[in-house]
């Protein structure tokens, strides 16, 4: 992930796998080049994986890389190989996200009792 691009906030449940590892957890931020995961495990700078991101029934899947690693709070992964199908799903979430933070505060936000 490029410092130089932008990140969005991003919720999703998330699997990323290893040769030797599997770890359930959550995207929290979602780039067109990578994306921030919640992990309490060490994974090492480097290491080649899968993740597979999944928000309201929409897959996403990518192999990517560990850039780097924040022991008991979270990743940084950079995407290797994203195929077409997959990078369609990305892009919508991206412009979504950017919708939302566009979005100003509205009384419509607010629920009623």
């Amino acid at each position: 992930m490029a410092r130089g691009t932008s990140r969005f906030p991003f919720s999703a449940s998330a699997e990323v796998a290893s040769d030797d590892l599997v770890e359930l957890t959550r995207v929290t931020e979602l780039s067109r080049y990578g994306c921030y995961l919640e992990t309490a495990k060490r994974w090492t700078p480097g290491t080649q994986v899968t993740v597979k991101i999944t928000k309201k029934y929409r897959l996403f899947e990518a192999t990517a890389t560990v850039l780097y690693c924040q022991p008991t709070m979270g990743m940084g992964l950079v995407f290797r190989e994203v195929k077409p199908v997959f990078q369609s799903i990305l892009e919508d979430w991206l412009e979504e996200s950017l919708k939302e933070q566009n979005q100003g505060p509205s009384i419509k936000n607010f629920e009623t009792e």
